[in-house]
């Protein structure tokens, strides 16, 4: 691959990632309500959750999803109905834990690990402007008198993935170190977990009402 095709599309990337969308916004909403561990892991998740769409990119099925207006929809309703669920669940359980915090058993915390992640994974694979940003974008940094396209765009697609994990991840630190002062009080965590269900509920529901095709 050209180094120089490589670098740009970096940039690119790094510019689109840094300015707040709607990746930002879930990070920063599952960090309120969980923390740094919670907003981490749930950054993670989501990247990971991305993997699976370069590849179908990578080899041409992700312009099905691109071009079909009908599986666009249904995609997108998908994810935006799990973002609201996710904010409900937020709001549900903002009392919980909100009282000096008890001692966890090791098996607990891994299970609840596993879920977030796994939460995050789910937002990832279901977020469909994913699969339009790549077949859109990847296709022009790739050299196609070099052969091995699906491999080219794959490491494109993990360039981004990386540059989206170190941004992300740092959106999550701040936002849990601005969770650590509500901390304090449990009044103050009660309404910071709610508010970070409320951003993820807003989230989901301004996915679902976009025009299928932006």
């Amino acid at each position: 691959m050209d180094p120089q095709a490589v670098i740009g599309f970096a940039v690119m990337s790094l510019v689109l990632i840094v300015v707040p969308g709607p990746s930002v916004l879930f990070v920063i909403g599952r960090s309120l309500a969980l923390g740094r561990r919670g907003g981490l892991l749930s950054v993670l998740g989501n990247e990971l959750g991305g993997l699976p769409l370069i590849v179908l990119v990578s080899f041409g099925l992700g312009g099905i999803v691109a071009q079909s207006a009908v599986v666009f929809f249904a995609v997108k309703l998908l994810g935006a109905a799990y973002l609201v669920y996710l904010g409900v669940q937020a709001i549900r359980h903002r009392r919980s834990g909100a009282e000096p915090m008890a001692e966890t058993s090791a098996a607990s915390r891994r299970a609840s690990g596993r879920r977030t992640l796994m939460q995050g994974f789910i937002v990832g694979v279901t977020n469909p402007k994913t699969i339009v940003f790549f077949v859109a974008v990847l296709p022009q940094f790739v050299d196609l008198d070099a052969g091995g396209v699906p491999l080219q765009m794959m490491v494109l697609g993990l360039v981004f993935t990386l540059i989206a994990l170190v941004c992300d991840g740092i959106w999550a630190i701040a936002a849990a170190a601005a969770r650590q002062w509500f901390a304090t009080s449990p009044r103050r965590l009660t309404a910071m977990r709610a508010t970070g269900g409320g951003m993820l509920i807003g989230m989901g529901a301004s996915l679902a009402v976009l025009p299928a095709k932006s």
